[in-house]
């Protein structure tokens, strides 16, 4: 009896295992049709590659200084080396390692506070749209004065008044991006929460805590993951923001906000040591970009059936032309 039982549990572990490859599959279909979401798909991973192999990658040492090679051109200037490929800055350190580096940072705070914002805020907005009441009532009225207070303002103070620091950017940017995970988990939660599954857990005696986390949550992973990876973009932009102001990332630690603090007093003869840090930042924006609304259209199963037909509607056209190509070629 027990062999039949592990047989019978192997072949669901196998008939799981076949599904989740037939799901990826499923994924890369669809991700090969849409092209702007392969190119961000690709863009992120060589950009989280990059952060990640940083040390093996790059050069330089970020910190290393050489005054000798102070404000040296890109390769492709007549005085440019292949020492430094993009050029030095104004210290003499390699701005193609710094570049690389900054993705180290720039990434991990992304990260981290769409963490920690993002889990704070959905399970506030759970509580909030379930529970409802006075929980409800203390919830959004927090959300609504931070809200009306600028939150770059309150960054700015925090960050003057604690110092400016990597865990305190990241504990600032998180207190300052909760609110929308809140606001836009409650309304989910309050226009799916008479759904027949919720009552069905409640008839059986199901705890709210089980409730939300067991029976809703997991309903929400497509909204909240594109809410995610767009908030993911803002924080990229925003820390850059505030190492640019210098109240983020400090030296000798780099940035692509503070090479580009540190670059714009040499901006009409070293124009790389400001654009090179700018395209990585706006290159990583597009990227998230891009790769939120691919997510958006395979989540959404309207926007699924769109592109599906516009996808067959596209192959008919081809082939109609290839057929009239065709016939008017005939003898």
């Amino acid at each position: 009896m027990s062999q039949t039982n592990a047989d019978s549990l192997e072949q669901a572990l196998e008939q799981h295992r076949h599904e989740w490859v037939e799901k990826l599959f499923e994924l890369g279909r669809e991700l090969k049709r849409d092209k702007a979401g392969l190119v961000g798909v690709m863009l992120i991973t060589a950009l989280v590659l990059m952060a990640v192999f940083a040390p093996y990658i790059a050069p330089h040492d970020p910190t290393d200084q050489d005054l000798t090679a102070r404000l040296a051109p890109p390769v492709w200037y007549e005085k440019g080396t292949l020492k430094h490929i993009l050029g030095t800055d104004h210290l003499g350190r390699d701005v193609l390692s710094r570049t690389i580096h900054g993705a180290r940072v720039s990434l991990w705070v992304g990260a981290a506070v769409v963490l920690l914002a993002g889990g704070f805020g959905v399970v506030m907005g759970l509580m909030a749209g379930y529970l409802g009441g006075r929980t409800d009532a203390f919830v959004m009225r927090w959300v609504d004065t931070q809200v009306a207070f600028p939150g770059l303002l309150l960054a700015l103070i925090i960050l003057a008044v604690i110092g400016p620091s990597l865990t305190t950017v990241v504990v600032v940017l998180a207190l300052n991006g909760w609110m929308v995970y809140g606001r836009m988990t409650r309304s989910a939660v309050l226009s799916i929460r008479q759904s027949p599954y919720v009552e069905a857990a409640e008839v059986v005696g199901c705890r709210w805590p089980r409730v939300i986390f067991r029976h809703i949550l997991p309903n929400l992973t497509s909204p909240l993951l594109t809410l995610g990876i767009l908030e993911f973009a803002r924080i990229v932009l925003a820390e850059a923001a505030l190492s640019f102001l210098g109240l983020g990332i400090q030296p000798p630690a780099t940035s692509w906000g503070l090479d580009v603090a540190m670059g714009k007093n040499y901006m009409f003869m070293a124009w790389w040591l400001v654009t090179i840090p700018g395209c990585a930042i706006a290159v990583t924006v597009l990227a998230i970009n891009l790769v939120a609304s691919w997510l958006r259209l395979i989540s959404d199963p309207q926007e699924r059936e769109k592109q599906f037909a516009r996808h067959m509607a596209g192959a008919m056209r081809k082939k109609m032309h290839a057929t009239i190509k065709k016939e008017l070629e005939a003898p």
